[in-house]
């Protein structure tokens, strides 16, 4: 199966927003060569455009705990014909629910913000495993979480549980590549596809088609990229030339 290129909008405040080493409070305005404005919608349209079928959400304001508009994904799930793959902080079914009701079709399961393991298991049990991704958060290599017994874990103990309580796509994501243009996290996604049976996304810190190649030819389905995209540095035409689109 061929490697996928999953577009990337991290949205705050109702806009999208440019992403740096998960520092939340320094993140501004998105500024695209793709399009004149951080309006999600009017971005989403622009890959839909360019043959993307599949968009990654992260949803900072869901994740801050600060509130659920999630009628941006009803919106572009209804206005394009592009997959959405939705990060709301979601740590209970009635979230994923609704994440799912309002318009995306995978729910996204952030250890960042998950409180107890055994919540993912549920969630497969009650969703169905192909709607939905466990995102494995790392800083630095380190993960990220609210629950105690995940932050004592490794990357590859984690996947080791989450694949036996069924969970079958996770994400590989390390906040403090992401919008750095330094490469993604591989040691760890190399790590968990020699380890486990799990498919495995990865992104942050995409610099171009080189990283896409090894990503590949490491066995990863699907790489998720921002900013090489909306500063120009990589085209949908480039990506298509090397049968990622």
């Amino acid at each position: 199966m061929p490697m996928k290129i999953i577009p990337v909008l991290d949205l705050l405040d109702g806009i999208a927003v440019h992403a740096m080493r998960g520092e939340r409070k320094e993140y501004r305005p998105l500024k695209s060569v793709l399009c004149p404005s951080p309006d999600p919608l009017k971005l989403a349209r622009v890959f839909d455009s360019q043959g993307f079928d599949e968009l990654y959400i992260a949803d900072l304001d869901a994740i801050l705990g600060r509130n659920e508009g999630f009628s941006v994904f009803t919106r572009i799930s209804s206005e394009t014909d592009l997959s959405l793959m939705v990060d709301a902080g979601i740590s209970d079914l009635g979230r994923a629910e609704r994440v799912l009701d309002a318009g995306a079709s995978t729910a996204i399961i952030g250890t960042e913000t998950l409180t107890d393991l055994g919540f993912a298991g549920e969630a497969v049990r009650a969703l169905g495993e192909d709607r939905v991704i466990v995102s494995v958060d790392l800083k630095g290599g380190e993960l990220l979480s609210r629950s105690e017994e995940i932050r004592s874990m490794s990357p590859l103990r984690l996947v080791e549980a989450l694949e036996g309580l069924g969970v079958a796509r996770i994400i590989v994501l390390d906040l403090a590549k992401v919008g750095s243009e330094e490469g993604a996290n591989m040691g760890v996604v190399e790590e968990v596809l020699e380890g486990t049976g799990v498919e495995v996304i990865t992104g942050g810190g995409m610099r171009g088609i080189g990283d896409l190649e090894s990503a590949r030819g490491l066995g990863v389905s699907a790489a998720l990229i921002a900013t090489v995209l909306h500063t120009g540095k990589l085209t949908s035409a480039e990506l298509e030339s090397r049968g990622f689109l």
